[in-house]
């Protein structure tokens, strides 16, 4: 081993879920890069170059720019860039200040741009009196905006959560009441700019979780600290040789089947709403394949590797496990957010008959045994069937109790091979094994090709995947196990639109288009799939399917009982249907109708089928 490699491994442990905060900035991991004598972790961001531009001398105009986003998503690292790119000293930025200024030339014009690198952290007064006060220096970037000269411009980096906050406090003037306006209608309409005002907002948490796993993994799996490990030649037992488990997890992590799967889980979080930073990706990626729950810190050194292959623990390295935080207490794993948002799909603790008949039974049930060897019998070495997964095995089928040890042992030896398998299942053998019954959202692989992935080919999502979610709506909508599919029934009860069952039939919406109307799922103006009902030219109504809502729809589509899976789903769904008669009175508003002097309803019913039977009911006025 050598202390390059050592060196490496100690400095990788610092983006880890390690107690003190050296993860936490930019400043100090860049700091304990220089100190290792490596580069950190790093990548062009996906908007850098566009912010790069703003500040550069053949820019179109001077442009002040707002920098907002949650903790790790960059925001000090580009500004850092920022900083040095017009001329900026490392040394000077590396101090302990949060303001900085200087003159340059932008848009061929010479500006001052001040730059605050944390908006919260900055000081009420400044020591070296550059600005008088917090307040006024705020007051000054609100003037800026509306100067004709621009001669100022600012670059301000705040999270969002504060953002707004630190205009509250100041005076209330024209120029910081309109700014404080035009910041609000930017974040709440998810907007870059404002027409007229020379302003750049940049939510970096808009920023697809995916789109930096993508970037991070390979910074991460390329970086030459790697090539300080594979240098040398190993001994057996010794770091990075044949049994290494940190060498075995990096080389798991490289295997294009494993890196799928995990960017599957990232895509997945974004299209249920969770923003993953990318401090927060690192973290994950630097324990998942150092962990270890009997190490300082539950993170694997170099100078570890001999005192765990010597002890027979391996397996508890599973890199497997470790993208779950599985190596973590449990307190620990639930302070940190990107845990959270892998262990939301509880893979590990779902499975399927399927899955626990090959986990138990396989290597012995010759109609499993190959799957079995494949994908267990194969890895006696690292995290497969190895000698004490085979004994748990072996005692609980001789007839070992419920409660006993070596059960309770099986069983949590089970659900690390459960996690193992979602890694691991080859897509081929997908659907006949059950791959994704291993998590909460059974019908996330449908979500993620059937519709995300079609949409984004520009294809028309399949006829199948419609007529599935019309019939959840139709259940939802009428409170009934209804089985049509072909048309979307929009129902009320007699004394409310959200009765729980809906027998007036107020209409039939068909999902093949028929005189203006039907039923489509489509890709909104930001990327995500929408269930949109077309009433008529130019009348619409849509609800965003993210992948929690599609599951819902889906398990209600396949009997499940609508407030089972989701309650907040089940009132979304409602919400859905109440804009929809809204937009249907609208339609008839527009149509016009006459009175007769007649009132009739329609009252739904249903045959022994669960297909919908019409009644008109009529009432004269008295």
């Amino acid at each position: 081993m050598t202390d390059k490699a050592a060196a490496w491994i100690r400095f990788l442990r610092q983006y880890g879920p390690i107690p003190h905060n050296d993860n936490m900035y930019d400043e100090e991991i860049r700091a304990s890069a220089a100190r290792a004598g490596f580069e950190p972790l790093q990548f062009t961001h996906p908007w850098e170059q566009q912010l790069l531009a703003l500040f550069k001398p053949d820019a179109a105009e001077p442009v002040s720019v707002v920098l907002t986003g949650t903790a790790g998503d960059g925001k000090t690292n580009l500004c850092r860039k920022i900083w040095t790119m017009l001329g900026g000293s490392e040394a000077e930025w590396a101090s302990d200040e949060i303001y900085y200024n200087l003159d340059r030339t932008i848009a061929g014009r010479t500006v001052t741009v001040h730059i605050i690198r944390d908006l919260t952290g900055l000081p009420a007064k400044d020591d070296l009196g550059r600005y008088v006060s917090k307040g006024d220096l705020m007051a000054k970037f609100c003037t800026s905006l509306f100067d004709a000269e621009r001669r100022e411009v600012f670059l301000i980096a705040a999270n969002d959560g504060q953002l707004m906050e630190s205009w509250r406090p100041l005076e209330r003037t024209q120029a910081i009441g309109r700014v404080q306006e035009i910041i609000e209608g930017l974040l709440v309409e998810d907007r870059q700019a404002e027409p007229g005002v020379p302003l750049q907002l940049f939510n970096l948490s808009r920023v697809p979780s995916v789109a930096l796993f993508d970037l991070a993994v390979e910074a991460f799996l390329e970086h030459a600290g790697w090539k300080a490990c594979t240098a040398t030649a190993h001994a057996e037992d010794d770091f990075f040789g044949p049994r290494c488990p940190i060498r075995h997890n990096y080389e798991l992590l490289r295997e294009p089947l494993v890196k799928s799967r995990l960017r599957a889980l990232f895509e997945l979080c974004d299209h249920n709403d969770v923003h993953i930073s990318i401090r927060r990706i690192l973290l994950l990626l630097a324990n998942a394949v150092l962990g270890h729950p009997d190490v300082k810190d539950s993170l694997m050194r170099a100078s570890d590797v001999k005192d765990i292959l010597r002890q027979g623990t391996v397996a508890k390295a599973s890199v497997f496990n470790n993208i779950f935080g599985g190596n973590l207490s449990e307190t620990r794993r639930e302070s940190l957010e990107v845990f959270d948002a892998m262990n939301r799909f509880r893979i590990g603790h779902e499975t399927s008959n399927s899955i626990d008949n090959l986990l138990i039974f396989g290597g012995a049930d010759e109609t499993l045994r190959a799957h079995f060897d494949k994908l267990l019998g194969s890895d006696s070495q690292f995290y497969g069937a190895d000698k004490s997964y085979n004994d748990a095995q072996r005692a609980y089928v001789e007839g070992a109790d419920e409660g006993d040890d070596t059960a309770k042992a099986l069983l949590e030896l089970m659900m690390s091979q459960r996690r193992r398998l979602f890694f691991l299942i080859p897509p081929e053998d997908e659907k006949k094994l059950g791959l994704w019954d291993l998590t909460v959202f059974q019908h996330g692989g449908d979500y993620l090709t059937r519709v995300v992935g079609a949409l984004r080919a520009g294809q028309r999502v399949e006829r199948a995947i419609v007529a599935t979610l019309v019939r959840g709506l139709n259940r939802v909508f009428v409170g009934m196990l209804v089985t049509t599919e072909r048309e979307l029934l929009l129902a009320t009860s007699l004394s409310s639109s959200n009765g729980r069952v809906s027998q007036v039939l107020e209409d039939r919406i068909p999902v093949a288009r028929r005189n203006q109307e039907s039923v489509e799922v489509r890709s909104t103006q930001n990327g995500r799939p929408a269930i949109v009902v077309q009433l008529s030219d130019g009348l619409t109504c849509s609800l965003e399917l993210n992948l929690r809502r599609f599951e819902f729809l889906c398990r209600v589509a396949s009997g499940a009982l609508p407030g089972s899976f989701s309650r907040e789903c089940y009132e979304d769904i409602l919400a859905f249907k109440s804009r929809l008669l809204t937009a249907l009175a609208k339609r008839r508003q527009a149509q016009g109708t006459e009175d007769s002097g007649v009132f009739s309803c329609t009252l739904l019913n249903l045959d022994a089928l669960g297909n919908p039977t019409d009644e008109v009911v009529e009432f004269s006025h008295v």
